[in-house]
């Protein structure tokens, strides 16, 4: 549905916008409190400005950020690529009303090397720009810890905050603590080891937390090999335990190809709310980093523009260099140096589409976790899915479907189904007996089944439901109309019918139907209502055929009538039973003289 556009500064705003450069930057929409409400960016501001006083909007929410827009201020920049980073600034500094909001990602640990003489390298929450080197951010606390433990046994790193200056270890300041002592701290305190040995560690730390395990694996197996061969076993023996455990952390990752060097995978799955950005660090052929980031919508934000502002915001955080960046759709080129690719076929497409897993698992294990703290979340979603996708005027709380049952043209019998929130209502299913058609007519025996129905519910004043579902294609539908055109319903309740070939959708008066998707959970529930109409109706056949083929068995033996019939079924519940039993038993049931009838037709 279009907005209107109310506002009464129009033509100061109109005014503004004629006199802004078709040149590329941001631009600021401010409200009456002088409050930045919106940021944008664009590759000409004063197209893109004008779009949003256009006549309408399909869009609720961009219609009222227009209605309070009071003045408008921009910046020009160099490039495209300026803009997109500019924006991204300002809306993290300001965050804008009307702007996506990047959820806040300090609960996700990283490794941070310190920038002080002999390094600490600590796990923080809170990234400080103080000139410390951050890797991160990680998912799981428990890598974090395996690889900080792994860099502290193998490399001795120290665990004091002392300032360890050249001045301050020269005259002794400082003395070694436990640490040294039980053997995990090399002790550059009191000087037992240089910073030049010191940072060697760290230099080998830096290029396995950034993925190039491979090099410091090279490096330290030549190593290890020099040292052998000079007859210094004990360090070679040192060097094996470093180079062990990192074969160790290396055969933990997930390992692509070796010709995929330095690669970002995004990816994104959307809900109606938010959008989940997922990326995926390559480096020399292993995944060494994944991250997703959750981004709540405001505006009815595309797609791109979405991935867009989620691969600025991963790529500022993990401080990112990687020129190639494997995307699931085409993406103008923005950034400089950078070039984005959609991958075809081979291991980049496998990556990418892991990628879009993680992204799926991720939106999936945030529903659940809504659905655990509030069931009817979920419902109330499945329900309006329903609504958005058959055009429903009102939320379907209540459904309904027929469906019909006969073996050529005999016993023909009907069954509804009734659904609430979703879910199966079965002391609310009903049988039908079909009693003004004649053999098979599925059409004619629809029409009267579907006006038993609401006009007992109507007589009885009884709720009606907000959607019916009718077995069939547009025969059954037009006859299931014609019944709520008869009660005055048409219009009052919405109506549509299933055909069974391709679980296509019919509209009443439309000889279209739409497919919807197999995965959709409006599909899902509609086969629901129709498998479950046609158990329903396909139980009560059976029974009602398997008691007529025992009646005409019993009608058949001569001087017995329907009542004997009845009290017989009632007392011994089958043929097969009744067959079994001798005259005294059958005496107690009907009678001497029945009984006697009954024993000798079975008997003789």
């Amino acid at each position: 549905m279009k907005q209107h556009i109310i506002n009464s500064n129009i033509d100061y705003l109109k005014s503004l916008i004629k006199v802004l450069p078709n040149k590329p930057g941001i631009y600021q929409y401010f409200d009456s409190n002088g409050t930045i409400i919106y940021i944008g960016k664009a590759k000409n501001l004063k197209k893109r400005v004008s779009s949003y006083f256009s006549k309408h909007h399909e869009h609720r929410k961009t219609a009222l950020l227009v209605r309070n827009i009071v003045d408008i201020k921009h910046m020009v920049v160099q490039s495209e690529q300026d803009a997109l980073l500019l924006e991204n600034n300002l809306i993290k500094k300001y965050q804008p009303r009307y702007n996506i909001q990047l959820k806040d990602d300090k609960s996700f640990p990283w490794i941070c090397i310190k920038n002080e003489p002999f390094p600490r390298v600590i796990k923080t929450r809170n990234l400080i720009r103080d000139g410390s080197k951050y890797y991160g951010p990680y998912t799981s606390g428990y890598t974090v810890r395996t690889l900080l433990d792994l860099f502290k046994s193998e490399y001795k790193l120290r665990t004091c905050n002392y300032n360890l200056t050249e001045e301050n270890i020269i005259n002794r300041k400082y003395k070694v603590c436990l640490e040294y002592h039980i053997g995990n701290c090399s002790g550059p305190c009191e000087g037992h080891i240089s910073e030049i040995k010191y940072n060697e560690g760290i230099t080998d730390i830096t290029n396995i937390v950034k993925g190039n395990i491979s090099g410091v694996i090279k490096h330290l197996k030549m190593l290890m090999n020099e040292l052998s061969e000079s007859m210094n076993f004990e360090e070679a023996v040192k060097i094996k335990e470093k180079y062990d455990s990192l074969k160790r952390y290396q055969s933990r990752s997930t390992i692509v190809s070796p010709n995929i060097t330095d690669v970002d995978i995004f990816s994104i799955e959307e809900d109606e709310k938010f959008a989940f950005i997922n990326y995926l660090k390559v480096i020399q052929g292993a995944i060494i980093q994944t991250f997703t980031l959750e981004i709540k919508k405001v505006l009815n934000e595309s797609a791109e523009e979405l991935l867009l502002s989620g691969i600025v915001d991963i790529r500022q955080k993990i401080f990112s260099n990687a020129k190639e960046i494997l995307v699931p759709f085409k993406i103008d080129n923005v950034m400089d140096g950078v070039t984005f690719k959609v991958p075809q076929r081979g291991e980049k497409k496998e990556l990418l589409q892991l990628s879009q897993r993680n992204a799926k698992y991720f939106r999936l294990e945030k529903d659940k976790q809504a659905v655990m703290k509030n069931p009817k979340i979920r419902v109330e979603r499945i329900l309006k899915t329903i609504q958005k996708d058959l055009q429903l005027t009102e939320l379907p709380v209540k459904i309904e479907c027929f469906d019909n049952s006969n073996l050529q043209g005999s016993e023909p019998v009907a069954a509804c189904v009734v659904f609430k929130n979703g879910k199966p209502q079965k002391k609310e299913y009903r049988h039908y007996n079909i009693k003004t058609v004649v053999g098979a007519n599925d059409f004619a025996s629809m029409e009267e089944v579907v006006f038993r129905r609401y006009k007992r519910l109507l007589d009885e004043k009884k709720t009606l439901p907000q959607l019916i579902v009718v077995d069939g294609g547009k025969g059954q539908l037009t006859s299931a109309v014609a019944a709520l055109d008869k009660l005055m319903l048409r219009g009052k309740i919405a109506i549509v019918g299933i055909a069974k070939r391709l679980e296509e959708i019919y509209f009443p008066g439309d000889s279209i139907p739409i497919y919807i998707n197999k995965n959709s959970e409006t599909l899902k529930v509609i086969q629901h209502l129709r498998d479950e109409a046609h158990r329903f109706g396909i139980a009560f056949h059976r029974n009602k055929r398997s008691k007529t083929f025992i009646s005409s068995e019993l009608n058949s033996i001569n001087g017995v009538g329907e009542k004997t019939i009845q009290k017989l079924l009632n007392d011994f519940k089958s043929v097969k039973k009744i067959k079994s039993q001798n005259i005294s038993a059958l005496t107690a049931s009907i009678g001497k003289a029945k009984a006697v009838i009954i024993y000798n037709h079975f008997h003789n």
